[in-house]
């Protein structure tokens, strides 16, 4: 449930958006869904390459490196696509650089492939009008980032990394949920996702096994399926990791 400083953050975007002339709800979600995605992207992918550096492999491609090509006529230095780096910049360089390079980015990310993102992300738009809204957007989303990883930090699990991976996704359906209360339409679209303590209970109800496929054709924040793979995890580890390894020893 969002609640207190976060609460109130998410309700002072909403108002930054208003007050800087993008007023349809729907427009507003979706401007911050594409913000939330290229944070994420960024996120995930310095965590990975963090992963990668710690297990010693060395081996990681970042999406991000060298010189990055936009279009047939733009080519740029995939750094200033991050969040980390384009929210440091003056609004109106910041501006430019996410209407002209990080939106065309994220809409070709897998221009080659077919499925769903492509087929979602082929019409993404860039709205929001001035270089000074977009400044304050994108410090508002990192504030509420902030908090939200806070809420996660409460957690009194052993394992904090994994809890944090597990609740940020939590938290961050409760967020989007509560975006999505705010549009008028919300209330004929009912129940946008299931609380994490209903999700545990089902997943233990099924009982899910290492040769089961599992799918989720409804998945919104994907809480079924994280938490099936932390119940195979945590249950079924030993036949996991034989599993494993008896497909090494036939592939050799």
């Amino acid at each position: 449930m969002i609640a207190g400083e976060l609460k109130s953050k998410i309700d002072g975007l909403w108002e930054t958006f208003a007050t800087g002339g993008l007023t349809n709800p729907l427009n507003v979600i979706e401007q911050i869904t594409y913000l939330m995605f290229i944070k994420d992207l960024d996120d995930s992918d310095n965590r990975r390459k963090k992963d990668n550096i710690l297990l010693g492999l060395n081996d990681y491609q970042s999406i991000f490196d060298g010189e990055v090509k936009i279009d047939d006529d733009l080519t740029v230095n995939g750094d200033e696509l991050r969040w980390s780096t384009f929210k440091d910049f003056a609004p109106e360089k910041m501006f430019t650089i996410v209407q002209t390079e990080v939106f065309p980015f994220i809409k070709n990310l897998k221009n080659n492939e077919e499925g769903s993102y492509a087929h979602y992300m082929k019409d993404a738009t860039f709205l929001i009008p001035t270089p000074g809204l977009l400044s304050k957007v994108i410090g508002e989303l990192d504030d509420i980032y902030r908090l939200m990883d806070e809420e996660v930090q409460k957690d009194n699990s052993k394992n904090k990394e994994k809890a944090l991976i597990i609740n940020r996704g939590d938290v961050r359906g409760d967020v989007y949920e509560y975006l999505l209360g705010k549009l008028s339409t919300a209330g004929r679209n009912g129940q946008f996702r299931t609380p994490r303590h209903i999700i545990k209970m089902i997943v233990e109800l099924m009982n899910p096994q290492v040769t089961d496929k599992i799918c989720d054709p409804a998945a919104g924040t994907a809480g079924f399926l994280v938490e099936s793979a932390e119940f195979l995890q945590d249950k079924k580890k030993e036949e996991i990791f034989y599993n494993a390894v008896c497909k090494i020893k036939l592939e050799k």
